[in-house]
């Protein structure tokens, strides 16, 4: 009895929740970009503050929304049955997307630093960012077959990059691994994941505080006074969280989880859902 229901429990309350998210990610990037624009200046190439701007906008983007998308791909009733590779496909391409615009965010505010004197990685949003970006590098890139060389010069350097990417997701986007070597990374993979996403979060609510310190000191608009930047900057972290919060406990539900395709419930839904 209640396996003739899970199908029709997954299609009804999942795809309200996607719009729900995916609503919420837009207005993140929404009032990031918003934020920059109005309060810091807007964007440039300069080497000012304002291609600093493209720091906070590129990492909530990226290492948050798009990363997020990625990571709920297989949670859509559709990619139980039918042809896997458009959905392999998708969450390569969200997830490549999201590790560039993450790259580029780094180089704005190292390219920020550098033309104004300022010193590199001293604050624990940046250890906790860098961190997260060499985790998701790894990740990405840990089935490439690489002889050990330095973490940094694996996750910059242009020509090691996307081999790396390529071959880290050809592991499950083409049949070229084993089976058992699937079976192996696909658990590491799915934790990492959720680890990588929560510290994104951190990282970036970090960034919005260390930001507003940073920002507000003006007698008239000090952050202990709570200036209506203050209050939109903090909104934005929090909706940032409660987008992680989410996307995390979407992927923890058991219900919203693709079975085994050998499993009896397995196929039992695939025929469902096939009509």
């Amino acid at each position: 009895r209640c396996h003739h229901r899970s199908p029709a429990m997954l299609d009804v309350p999942f795809l309200p929740f996607c719009a729900f998210l995916g609503t919420l990610g837009l207005l993140c990037v929404a009032m990031v970009g918003t934020w920059c624009q109005h309060w810091r200046g807007g964007f440039s190439l300069d080497g000012s503050s304002r291609t600093f701007n493209w720091h906070p906008v590129l990492m909530v983007t990226g290492l948050v929304v798009l990363y997020g998308a990625a990571a709920l791909v297989y949670r859509i009733p559709n990619t139980w049955s039918g042809p896997k590779l458009p959905w392999k496909v998708l969450h390569s391409s969200l997830a490549l997307g999201a590790f560039v615009l993450t790259v580029l965010g780094l180089v704005a505010v190292f390219c920020f630093h550098n033309s104004q004197g300022t010193p590199n990685m001293y604050s624990l949003h940046s250890w906790m960012g860098l961190g997260t970006v060499l985790l998701f590098s790894c990740q990405v890139g840990i089935l490439s077959g690489y002889p050990p060389i330095p973490l940094a010069s694996r996750v910059f350097h242009p020509h090691v990059l996307f081999p790396q990417w390529a071959a880290g997701f050809g592991a499950f986007l083409l049949p070229w691994a084993p089976t058992w070597l699937r079976a192996l990374y696909k658990p590491i993979h799915v934790f990492f994941g959720s680890t990588i996403l929560m510290l994104s979060v951190a990282s970036c609510v970090s960034g919005i505080n260390e930001k507003l310190f940073f920002s507000l000191k003006n007698g008239t608009m000090e952050y202990k006074l709570l200036p209506a930047e203050a209050v939109f900057a903090n909104t934005l972290g929090l909706l940032i969280l409660i987008f992680g919060v989410l996307v995390v406990a979407a992927l923890a539900r058991p219900s919203w989880k693709r079975p085994d395709s050998d499993s009896p419930d397995s196929r039992q839904v695939q025929d469902a859902l096939g009509g």
